[in-house]
Parts: structure tokens; C-alpha cells; sequence
């Protein structure tokens, strides 16, 4: 099998008629899994804790070197030079459908490259549910969280942050 007659990639191969080697798929070709990946990209999934847990998974594994942990845009490749991502936090992303966030992780956008082949379509959603936890988590008041001023010492004041 070693020895068997092949051209080599990018060589002139003198069989077609415009001598490439590499051959353009024919019309109407669909690429294995692109359609079930369009599929899980169609509706988002409900959102539930499971969900969220493998969103923060991921948003930690890929995106916290730009964005960081709480999604500021201060990364450690920030802080070594590369271009500030915008804030989370801005009005502009925090007003833009969960939509948005899941096309910029596939197709990119400014600087940040797609990852399109780097994330499953089901964590991209994932990692948008997470990023609106986060965008609700930075400046919420203690106030408008059920319960939680009952269980934090020091919060008499009804809306103070501990």
C-alpha cells in the first residue's frame, strides 16, 4: 500500500482536464453534520441549571483568556498585549439577543476568529446562557435577588450590597 500510484497534495495532476489535484465538491454537496448542526443552531435549548453549569464550563475553558472570569474584557492575553474585547456589561451587549452572542462564537467578529470548528453548536448556546448569567450576576443588588438578603450578614438595608 505504500507504493500505490497517488498524486500528491497541490501537485499537478494531468488526469483533469485543469490540473488539480484537489477537487471542487460537486454542486449541492453538504458538508457531514452541517445539517444537524444547523439543526441544534435553529432554536436555543431551555435554560436550566445543567445547561448553565456546561456553559461555565466551556466560557471558562475558551473564553476567559480574552473576556475574563466575570466577562469585563480583562483577560490575561489582554493584559499581555492583545486588543481589549468589548465588556459584556456594555449596553450594547447586554441589550443584544442571546442570537447575537451564539453567531459572533461561530462566525467571529473584529478580532476574535470563528469557532465555529472549535465549539459544539449546543455549548455555543450554553456558553450565551451563561454569559446573560453573568451580565445579570455584575451589578445586581441584593435586593432583587429572593431570599438572599436573609441569608447574608450585614445587609439590614433593603438593595445594599454586602
Amino acid at each position: 500500500m505504500a507504493q500505490q500510484k497517488r498524486y500528491d497534495v497541490y501537485r499537478r495532476a494531468d488526469l483533469w482536464p485543469d490540473g488539480a489535484e484537489a477537487r471542487t465538491p460537486p454542486e449541492g454537496t453538504v458538508e457531514q453534520g452541517a445539517l444537524a448542526a444547523e439543526a441544534a443552531l435553529a432554536d436555543p435549548p431551555p435554560v436550566d441549571a445543567a445547561l448553565l453549569q456546561r456553559g461555565r464550563e466551556r466560557y471558562e475553558a475558551i473564553c476567559t483568556p480574552c473576556h475574563g472570569l466575570t466577562g469585563h474584557g480583562d483577560g490575561m492575553i489582554v493584559a499581555r498585549g492583545f486588543p481589549r474585547p468589548p465588556s459584556y456589561h456594555d449596553d450594547r451587549l447586554r441589550a443584544a439577543p442571546a442570537r447575537y452572542l451564539v453567531d459572533v462564537i461561530t462566525n467571529g467578529y473584529g478580532v476574535m476568529y470563528r469557532y465555529a470548528n472549535r465549539v459544539a453548536p449546543q455549548d455555543r448556546w450554553a456558553i450565551a446562557a451563561y454569559i446573560r448569567a453573568l451580565q445579570l450576576s455584575q451589578g445586581a443588588r441584593v435586593a432583587e435577588v429572593p431570599g438572599l438578603a436573609e441569608r447574608l450578614p450585614g445587609t439590614d438595608a433593603p438593595g445594599e450590597r454586602p
